[in-house]
């Protein structure tokens, strides 16, 4: 019997069908490794973007425990760590504009009361802030108040009903700074200047002209904007710092007055300011009432926190004098430059943490002093932060602005914007050494980048 015929093409065949199922094989192989890698790095930054948000919740709720408690005093600056302050682990900063110093990214908590209200301000001075002129402020002013008055320079809902996109004029108080968008002739441009990160630092891409955005003078000088000099939040309780009611210097035959000032001073002092104030009323403001009344450093400052002239019981929009910028007390009426300067000097000498307006009466001379009264204050009580969170790998990042106010016994966040749109604000060597394996702990304030982890 003949054995079964071979057939060559046949075998060639097979091998070709078997190559191309290895073929397809290694391609569904290779597929599946490819997506399996990619579903691992997305749950990568998936987990790190948690990350980051855990670490910013608990950002969050330590600037609340930082400002609990404080009757009007500021964080301790020494007490209240800002940089690179580990959450798990994860870190977080909180970052300050410096106003002296561009070269770097400065740490801490803000008072709101130290910028100008944009509420409260009346148009002559906001006008005097650096990004002003009398046109905007008007526009300010008729976007805020009740009426259709158009004021000199300003623009009311004829204005804004006639734009491509009408809206009225709100007739109402700002809720936001970035509200001042939607006010006639008013841009980021204005707002944030060269500073469009809002990170307070010359960044490289801030001083080099036109070659890469925003547009710059490079001239080694970062151009603010306004935003950081203004707010709509600052407000204060009209009572003492430590709860006890005010009594009101304009209110005659004012038993709380004389108690106070019998307390505080001695019995022929008292006796003789409660004199001279009954025939030296109406004061304007608590100074007025010390300039005056012709009180001594140390009577002021025993005294003045326990004094008022207003019968509302929330102060809004008065400037913090013990924390406001030189660009935002050039902006208190009467005011020069070596009134200025004064001011700084006097309360560089000042005790950390004071809540006093009395040390003014010796900075200005008496008219200069009464003058600023009625917008000033002494303390803090709503506070900004401005939070960069990340995460252990260094994969993601938060950054959110919010405002915490602190006159009750427990704080509480009122406003948070989210800025992670803005980029990573601090120096890009943060991140790579995050990437590259360095732990969080070696970027703290007693470590340099690039120095070994103990």
């Amino acid at each position: 019997m003949r054995p079964p015929r071979a057939y060559p093409g046949r075998r060639g065949t097979i091998l070709i069908v078997t190559m191309w199922i290895i073929l397809a094989l290694v391609a569904v192989t290779l597929v599946m490794a490819h997506a399996a890698r990619t579903e691992i790095f997305i749950s990568a930054n998936e987990l790190a973007l948690l990350q980051a948000r855990a670490v910013e919740q608990g950002a969050i709720q330590y600037v609340l425990s930082r400002v609990a408690s404080l009757q009007g005093q500021m964080p301790d600056e020494t007490q209240t760590e800002c940089e690179a302050v580990p959450v798990g682990l994860g870190a977080f900063w909180i970052l300050k504009p410096d106003f002296e110093d561009d070269s770097r990214v400065n740490f801490g908590i803000v008072d709101e009361a130290s910028k100008v209200n944009l509420n409260t301000a009346p148009a002559s001075q906001l006008a005097l802030l650096g990004e002003m002129d009398s046109e905007l402020a008007a526009a300010i002013v008729d976007w805020r108040d009740e009426d259709e008055t158009v004021t000199t320079g300003g623009a009311e809902s004829e204005y804004y009903l006639l734009l491509g996109d009408p809206y009225p004029c709100k007739n109402s108080t700002l809720e936001t700074v970035d509200e001042l968008l939607l006010i006639r002739d008013f841009d980021t441009e204005i707002l944030y200047r060269e500073d469009v990160n809002r990170n307070g630092m010359l960044d490289a891409n801030e001083n080099d002209a036109d070659a890469t955005a925003p547009s710059d003078n490079r001239d080694g000088k970062l151009d603010r904007g306004l935003a950081p000099f203004v707010t709509v939040y600052s407000r204060e309780p009209n009572r003492a710092a430590d709860g006890e009611q005010r009594a009101n210097v304009n209110q005659e035959n004012n038993s709380t007055l004389s108690t106070l000032l019998n307390k505080h001073l001695s019995s022929a002092r008292a006796a003789e300011v409660l004199g001279r104030a009954r025939t030296a009323r109406p004061f304007t403001s608590v100074l007025d009432f010390i300039v005056r009344m012709e009180l001594t450093s140390d009577e002021a400052n025993a005294v003045s926190d326990y004094l008022t002239t207003s019968s509302q019981t929330t102060l809004r929009g008065l400037i913090n004098v013990n924390t406001a910028s030189s660009e935002v007390l050039a902006t208190l009426p009467g005011l020069d430059e070596s009134d200025v300067n004064a001011l700084l000097s006097a309360r560089a000498s000042n005790d950390a943490g004071t809540i006093t307006i009395g040390w003014i009466a010796q900075a200005l001379k008496p008219d200069k002093a009464a003058a600023i009264g009625p917008l000033i204050t002494g303390r803090a009580y709503r506070f900004s932060a401005d939070i960069v969170s990340l995460a252990p790998s260094g994969r993601a990042f938060r950054r959110c602005f919010i405002i915490v106010d602190a006159q009750k016994s427990v704080p509480r966040v009122v406003y948070r914007q989210d800025l992670t749109h803005l980029g990573w604000p601090l120096e890009p060597e943060i991140l790579a050494a995050v990437r590259a394996g360095a732990s969080l702990e070696s970027l703290r304030p007693s470590h340099t980048l690039g120095e070994a982890t103990p």
